[in-house]
């Protein structure tokens, strides 16, 4: 990897930061912190949009290759939250509120799924 890979992942990990905080700070404030909503929605909505990337960045070759990662690596990776989804659900459990914890991490497995499948199904029909 040459620097200036790194540096592209790094500003697409900078970018993917941002929008993961703004997201869930918004989320935060409409949900509440019963349940981690943020993180489930940020990490849905993180599976859907790397389905559309894959789909239109890999199998169709829409970006340079240089760029590939760095938008899949880089902004999804930091955009997407599966460390705080762990901890989150540890936190749930710790509570007692394994219910919420088990909801959390089999809605976030499954939903996410079925995110990136939808995701890579848009991404194959876009034109």
């Amino acid at each position: 990897m040459g620097l200036l890979e790194a540096l592209l992942i790094g500003g697409g990990g900078f970018l993917g930061s941002i929008c993961r905080y703004l997201v869930d700070g918004r989320l935060v404030s409409l949900t509440g912190r019963a349940l981690p909503w943020g993180t489930f929605s940020i990490n849905v909505s993180g599976s859907v949009l790397l389905g559309v990337l894959f789909a239109l960045l890999t199998e169709r070759s829409l970006l340079p290759a240089a760029l590939v990662e760095p938008v899949m690596l880089g902004f999804i990776g930091a955009y997407t939250t599966f460390s705080t989804l762990m901890l989150e659900s540890w936190r749930l459990a710790q509570r007692g509120a394994w219910r919420g914890a088990l909801l959390n991490l089999g809605g976030s497995m499954l939903i996410g799924l079925a995110a990136v499948l939808a995701g890579l199904v848009l991404g194959r029909a876009l034109p």
